[in-house]
């Protein structure tokens, strides 16, 4: 045999050998979790014992107490709280009133928007403009806004097919909303929750206040209600009446959770995770309660599986990924603190459906290395490896150079209950959710075994 071809076939043998192997570990990890996973039970706990898990509250600390237990019973090495300073906003009272051409008031189901002021428990009461969007808006004279309350009628793209970049499309009235009224004269603002569904519920979320504008409350309302309103403000002019108690009341000490499997070999840490907190509504089950109970899976399923994991493995629980990213950030920075190596961090916060890819944050090698991995994650229905995404927890990691995945679930149903009272357990498939542990836990597999 001609001496140039044995070396390219003794390679591919090699590999050949090594895709069976790891074939053959993806098989394992599948039955292990499968068929032995505990991640519905454990959501089904975190969601009914303890339910929402707002920044600051007191059932955040119950949330972070269970995650020590369970990382425990999952066969961590070591599990400890990490302190971190969270911004405390609650909720309170709030209520909505619209009275239209016919005199006669007409409540209206809202949500206060995160990190908003209320009206100091006071009714607050104005003209109702209702607008499309920003450039409808913008054509508006400010005396046409003075002292009125502005609702954004902008809806949920439905051509765009990528539930994530319409939500990014629409997110922007919710977090700009109220300085845009604010700036113009306005006492108010409202949104149209950004919502996939054609319901008449309400979402909340995260709003900001620009730098050196008055502070006015926001809140949202279903998509329904928002067409509604656009039709009554078409016939004459309409009037709303809002009350709300909702406001920041400072900061706290709390904590993430932390877990692992302490390497065998390597100092270096390979990071799983998700957001322990949630917003004050539902039971944040698909956020981000899954990505937690996942999180904690992979954990279980290597240790179940006796694999030897050749570096740090650790799960972290971060808190306050909701209204200000303070886990994240405090994790970051104690790595480049303690000058712990990091080489790759996986994230899942986009709920618990049937997992479909892995976004990518890394080198043009990197995103290489991981997609020629693709055949081996396609029989569990994992084909994207296309969108560069990682996660709001672990993406101030980059500053590290460190690469980054998110977990991409099916996300078309993500949106109709995301950051609403519609995010309970029972919306939570068992054998959606461990499928997703499972390809994380076959993801972290392979980058212990082989990453560069």
């Amino acid at each position: 045999m001609n001496k140039l071809l044995i070396f390219p076939l003794f390679l591919g043998g090699i590999l050949f050998s090594q895709q069976k192997t790891d074939s053959l570990e993806f098989r394992k990890i599948a039955d292990v979790v499968m068929n032995d996973g505990t991640a519905y039970e454990d959501l089904r706990h975190l969601t009914k014992n303890i339910g929402h898990r707002v920044s600051g509250s007191e059932a955040y600390e119950k949330a972070a107490d269970w995650a020590v237990e369970t990382l425990k019973k999952a066969g961590a090495d070591k599990v400890w709280k990490q302190p971190v300073n969270v911004p405390v906003w609650m909720h309170g009272k709030e209520s909505l009133a619209v009275k239209g051409t016919d005199g006669k008031w007409k409540k209206i189901r809202m949500l206060s928007l995160g990190n908003s002021e209320g009206t100091g428990g006071k009714d607050l009461s104005g003209a109702l403009i209702v607008v499309r969007n920003f450039d409808e808006f913008n054509k508006l004279a400010d005396t046409d806004l003075k002292d009125k309350i502005v609702l954004f009628n902008y809806p949920f793209r439905q051509e765009i097919i990528s539930t994530m970049e319409g939500y990014g499309d629409a997110v922007k009235y919710r977090v700009m909303a109220a300085s845009a009224v604010a700036r113009r004269g306005g006492k108010a603002a409202i949104i149209r929750s950004v919502s996939t569904a054609f319901d008449d519920v309400p979402h909340t979320g995260v709003m900001h206040y620009q730098e050196g504008v008055r502070k006015i409350p926001v809140g949202a309302v279903g998509p329904r209600t928002a067409d509604e309103l656009q039709e009554m403000a078409a016939r004459g002019v309409l009037v709303a009446r809002l009350n709300s108690n909702c406001g920041m009341r400072g900061e706290k000490p709390s904590f993430n959770v932390i877990g692992e499997l302490t390497g065998k070999d390597s100092k270096k840490v390979i990071v799983v995770g998700g957001h322990l907190d949630s917003w004050d509504v539902g039971e944040g089950a698909h956020d981000d309660g899954t990505g937690i109970v996942q999180s904690i899976e992979v954990l279980r399923a290597l240790k179940k599986t006796a694999y030897r994991n050749h570096h740090t493995i650790r799960v972290v629980c971060f808190a306050n990924e909701e209204n200000g990213a303070r886990g994240g950030n405090a994790y970051a920075d104690s790595l480049q603190l303690k000058k712990e190596p990091h080489i790759f961090a996986l994230e899942s916060d986009a709920g618990g459906f049937s997992p479909r890819g892995f976004g990518l944050i890394g080198t043009a090698e990197q995103k290489k290395q991981i997609r020629s991995w693709a055949p081996l994650f396609l029989p569990y229905g994992v084909y994207d490896f296309s969108i560069e995404e990682g996660g709001v927890d672990i993406d101030p990691m980059k500053k590290s150079g460190i690469a980054l995945s998110g977990l991409i679930p099916d996300s078309q149903r993500y949106f109709d209950i995301h950051h609403s009272d519609a995010d309970t357990f029972e919306k939570v498939n068992r054998r959606e959710l461990l499928l997703g542990a499972t390809v994380m836990t076959q993801m972290i597999y392979m980058i212990d075994r082989y990453w560069k």
